[in-house]
């Protein structure tokens, strides 16, 4: 049963979610939020044709280490890196003190976007 679903993960959750994206059949899409991992740690490239958004703070020294295996990710034929200005890691969460406004509604932006143009 093919999976055809878009995958999503915030911080730890990116994990699993590129993990089912890069591995299953079936994925439309992806969205990191955080957080990446090198391609290679599931043993392949990203899948070919599967669209993907990965969103950090440029400065987050959660997502430090994940910049190189976002940029990695980012070479893949539609995928894409947002980085936004600041050193919050969870920004979209307005519970946390790391929340950013300006950087959350930017982010709702261009998530909705790109949600609207899975095939």
């Amino acid at each position: 049963m093919p999976n055809e679903l878009v995958y999503g993960g915030f911080s730890l959750g990116v994990m699993p979610a590129q993990m089912l994206a890069q591995t299953r059949p079936g994925a439309k899409g992806a969205l990191f939020f955080s957080a990446a991992l090198p391609p290679s740690e599931f043993e392949g490239p990203w899948p070919q044709g599967v669209p993907l958004q990965i969103h950090m703070m440029e400065d987050d020294e959660w997502a430090l280490e994940d910049l190189d295996a976002a940029r990695q990710l980012e070479t893949s034929e539609r995928a894409e890196l947002f980085l936004y200005p600041g050193d919050g890691h969870l920004f979209a969460d307005s519970s946390l003190p790391d929340y950013d406004e300006s950087a959350a509604t930017l982010l709702k932006q261009r998530v909705l976007s790109f949600l609207d143009n899975i095939d």
